[in-house]
């Protein structure tokens, strides 16, 4: 065996593991700062505080609008509304009618979808707490 040809063989092993390794990376690592990332619009329809908020507020179950309005501090009526229709036309909230009859009762929950932010909310919390220290 000619020994060159075995450098130029482990040479060429360590181009295409590198190769591989950057094409694993830009799997895992989106390119956040391009405006196509989908990884960056989703970060741009939850970086909404009160979109955050409503969603720990919604993990302790199904809530009229009212009591979301209470537990969340701060929060207008219209501010409210208009985030939880967009929550909805994204997924992350499902409106049930109660009473269709005036005076009408809706309670919002989340799907599961929503219900997938919970973890990563948390690991949020844990990483506030600890820098907080």
């Amino acid at each position: 065996m000619d020994p060159t040809l075995g450098w130029v063989s482990r040479v060429g092993q360590k181009a295409l593991s590198g190769a591989l390794a950057e094409v694993l990376m830009s799997l895992v690592i989106p390119d956040v700062l391009e405006e196509s990332c989908t990884t960056r619009q989703a970060l741009e329809r939850l970086a909404s505080k009160w979109r955050v908020l409503l969603i720990y507020a919604l993990l302790a179950g199904p809530q009229r609008h009212a009591e979301l309005r209470r537990r969340v501090a701060g929060i207008t009526q219209k501010v409210l509304t208009q985030t939880l229709r967009e929550m909805e036309q994204d997924g992350l909230v499902e409106r049930r009618v109660l009473k269709p009859d005036p005076p009408q009762h809706v309670e919002y929950a989340l799907t599961p979808l929503g219900k997938t932010l919970q973890e990563p909310l948390a690991a949020i919390c844990a990483w506030a707490t600890t820098a907080r220290a």
